[in-house]
């Protein structure tokens, strides 16, 4: 039974609620805004279909040997829109022009992640880029498998535990389907994100009375959201928000930027604190997750390969399979050949999951209290008496 399974192991791929056969199972958010399958018991026929597709219930995964691969777009303008070397954006164009069907991550009308399917060219620029929260699959899965059986080429991307759950889901390997995730580092919450956006909203607008929807009449609202965007450089990128603000002059559009490091919303990404408690424990590290291909920044070719880095992105290309293999084929003028363990050093998400931080759990429950995000993040980053012993007096007693 799905309901038994322990919140710290369960990823979220939502591949339980989409195998059940009398859709008696859904997802609830948590206290820190993850969402969890739940099981009407009035419905369940105790089919146990849900326990076999769950990747946290699944330990027979091999990691994979992959071949490796540096690889930077043709194109500047595409490579300067994505967030590496621009890989995803090629083998998603090839996909689309054999009228193929490409899933990934975009954002929806609440600036949440969410994954979806595209099959034109012009609706592929929504899945380029990174986006830093918890995808939230829907329906993905069932829809993939009846582009699927129509004999329709498919290519999904998404992160590894859902790469997981689509295989597992599926339950057989389709010659049409070519799987793609990146090397991940851990998902943020959803809430916490989106008290991020209100916040910032609030300090650019009027004190929180303004929201972020961008098709909300009060002003300003959010109308475009940049991760990684390379303005200051692909190493040292800027994390960007366009916002549309309605004046007495007409509509005025301005930039929020932030180096990387200097985002409270990254920092708190960067050093795990808003992750789900599953990316302290991931099953689908080391290419557990069956993907085709993995893609990723390679970190580190400055040192590595001097000649392949201007700063303005690099992929690091991971080759799993017999399949990805047919698929980079035609890319072979473009890949760059590079060893394996060298390419991974500045990637070490690809194999290892990171470490629950001390001080995760006192995030949430600033987060929890109110605290804005920005004030969270300091009160686990201050070293200050006063900071350190509410963490110590938490820690201990939970209060």
């Amino acid at each position: 039974m799905i309901n038994t399974l322990d919140q710290q192991l369960c990823c979220g791929c939502s591949a339980c609620v989409q195998i059940c056969p009398k859709k008696c199972i859904s997802l609830e958010k948590d206290r820190e805004g993850f969402s969890y399958p739940r099981t009407d018991m009035n419905g369940c026929i105790d089919c146990g279909l849900c326990e076999k597709v769950c990747p946290a219930l699944r330990d027979d995964s091999e990691t994979s040997s992959p071949e490796a691969y540096a690889f930077m777009h043709g194109n500047e303008e595409v490579r300067n829109a994505s967030s590496s070397g621009g890989l995803f954006t090629l083998l998603a164009e090839t996909v689309i022009n054999m009228g193929g069907v490409v899933f990934g991550a975009r954002f929806d009308d609440q600036w949440q992640v969410e994954l979806a399917y595209a099959e034109t060219l012009q609706d592929l620029a929504l899945f380029r880029g990174s986006k830093y929260v918890q995808a939230r699959v829907g329906d993905a899965y069932m829809a993939a498998e009846t582009f699927l059986k129509q004999g329709r080429l498919v290519l999904f991307s998404g992160s590894p535990c859902q790469i997981m759950g689509l295989k597992l889901f599926l339950k057989k390997e389709y010659d049409n389907l070519l799987t793609v995730d990146f090397v991940c580092h851990g998902v943020p919450s959803p809430l916490v994100w989106s008290r991020y956006l209100e916040e910032d909203i609030a300090r650019k607008g009027d004190a929180g009375k303004n929201s972020v929807l961008a098709s909300s009449k009060v002003s300003p609202v959010i109308t475009g959201v940049n991760f990684r965007d390379k303005s200051t450089g692909w190493k040292k990128f800027s994390f960007v928000l366009n916002i549309s603000e309605a004046t007495a002059a007409g509509e005025q559009n301005s930039v929020l930027s932030s180096i990387f490091d200097d985002n409270v919303y990254m920092r708190a990404f960067l050093s795990d604190l808003s992750l789900r408690p599953s990316c302290y424990r991931c099953p689908a590290k080391g290419g557990k997750s069956g993907a085709d291909i993995t893609m990723g920044d390679f970190w580190g070719i400055e040192k590595l390969y001097p000649e392949l880095d201007d700063d303005k992105g690099t992929s690091l290309v991971l080759v799993n399979s017999i399949r990805g293999r047919e698929y980079i084929t035609d890319l072979a003028d473009k890949l760059h050949e590079v060893n394996l363990l060298e390419s991974i050093k500045g990637n070490s998400a690809y194999r290892h999951s990171v470490t629950r931080p001390v001080n995760r759990d006192y995030f949430f429950r600033c987060i929890r209290k109110g605290c804005s995000v920005q004030d969270a993040v300091r009160a686990c980053e201050s070293s200050n008496l006063f900071h350190r012993m509410r963490r110590l007096v938490f820690r201990k007693f939970g209060i």
